[in-house]
């Protein structure tokens, strides 16, 4: 059995402010094979990395009086929301915000790097995952090893439909910047996601970069539902709906409950027979997201009972290795390295 993939979840964000270029570069100094930064639209049609495209729970927005004005209120995919959002700014405009942590009350240490880091874009992104490529290449030169696997990136596709709808359709821009790097084929180790079927579909005929459909433990893809279209992301996991996921991906992405439930006392239960139906499908599976705060732990595996505390992720992570994941999105990849080492207890294959 080849050994999962740790992937970097928007970084090393369970140590940095998500999506910011010293999450990013945190991530592949723990060991992480693969960053994962989700891509929302700017005003000017620029991709950058924002877990949502409303800006006021990750970033100083707030702070600036310039834009005071541009709070409000929108529906972005049948959700209300108010606060500030990506695409009523320009680059020039995102990059005067400085970031901050997402979940505070259960990341403190993290607050203390609030205002230190700038937007990502995905653009420089890219090249610092160039820069630490050719540092791991040096690095390896000089020790007389071979030179080691490409770094992953599994860009992740935000409200495409809803960016589409506004005159900001992110697939042209994000290829654009993808192919200006290099990115072309499956050897780039690049995997574009998304919750939306549309979009992966669309992309399928713009570059041969492999896809990845995400699901969700409940509810419909916002394109699907928009469009009349019934199908749910329980229908996506049926065998029939797999053969045809795997028309236009290579992998599912699901939420790890969908892998392995929790039972009324939740903890983790058996494991359910998605693995098994998506690789007789021919797709991988990598499940998301594992934390090693208590607050995302299953019963057993918490270390006490406050929320920020951290409990034993390795334990939860052994269970899901068994159950034969490809790959798995962490907040903590130092911790989901060393798991999957204890393990495996090998070198990893590229991945």
């Amino acid at each position: 059995m080849q050994k999962p993939t740790v992937i970097g979840h928007r970084g090393a964000s369970g140590y940095r402010p998500e999506h910011t270029l010293a999450a990013y570069r945190l991530a592949l100094e723990q060991g992480a094979d693969a960053l994962e930064p989700d891509i929302v639209m700017t005003r000017d049609g620029v991709p950058v990395a924002r877990h949502e495209n409303e800006l006021g729970g990750t970033t100083d927005v707030a702070r600036h009086p310039r834009f005071a004005a541009r709070r409000t209120a929108k529906v972005i995919d049948g959700a209300a929301i108010t606060g500030w959002f990506t695409e009523d700014f320009t680059l020039e405009e995102l990059k005067m915000l400085r970031a901050r942590e997402r979940i505070p009350e259960l990341r403190p240490g993290n607050r203390r790097f609030d205002g230190q880091f700038e937007i990502a874009t995905l653009e420089e992104i890219l090249s610092l995952r160039e820069e630490v490529a050719r540092e791991r290449r040096a690095r390896a030169l000089g020790l007389g090893l071979p030179p080691p696997g490409p770094i992953g990136l599994y860009p992740e596709v935000k409200h495409p439909s809803y960016f589409a709808a506004l005159g900001l359709s992110p697939a042209e821009p994000l290829i654009e910047v993808l192919e200006r790097h290099g990115c072309r084929g499956p050897e780039a180790a690049v995997f574009l996601q998304s919750f939306e079927p549309s979009i992966l579909r669309a992309l399928s005929g713009l570059t041969r970069l492999p896809r990845v459909q995400l699901i969700e433990a409940g509810g419909a893809p916002a394109d699907c539902a928009a469009s009349g279209d019934a199908r749910t992301f329980a229908d996506l996991l049926t065998p029939g709906g797999l053969a045809q996921v795997a028309a236009y991906a290579s992998a599912i992405g699901p939420e790890k409950s969908l892998v392995i439930p929790r039972d009324t006392g939740g903890r983790l239960a058996k494991p359910t027979g998605l693995v098994a139906d998506a690789h007789a499908a021919g797709l991988r599976v990598n499940p998301w997201t594992f934390r090693a705060e208590n607050a995302f732990l299953p019963a057993g595996l918490r270390s006490s009972g406050e929320d920020a505390e951290r409990g034993d992720l390795s334990g939860e992570l052994r269970c899901f290795f068994a159950a034969g994941i490809d790959g798995f999105f962490t907040d903590q990849p130092d911790i989901g390295v060393s798991a999957r080492e204890a393990f495996f207890g090998r070198p990893n294959a590229s991945p």
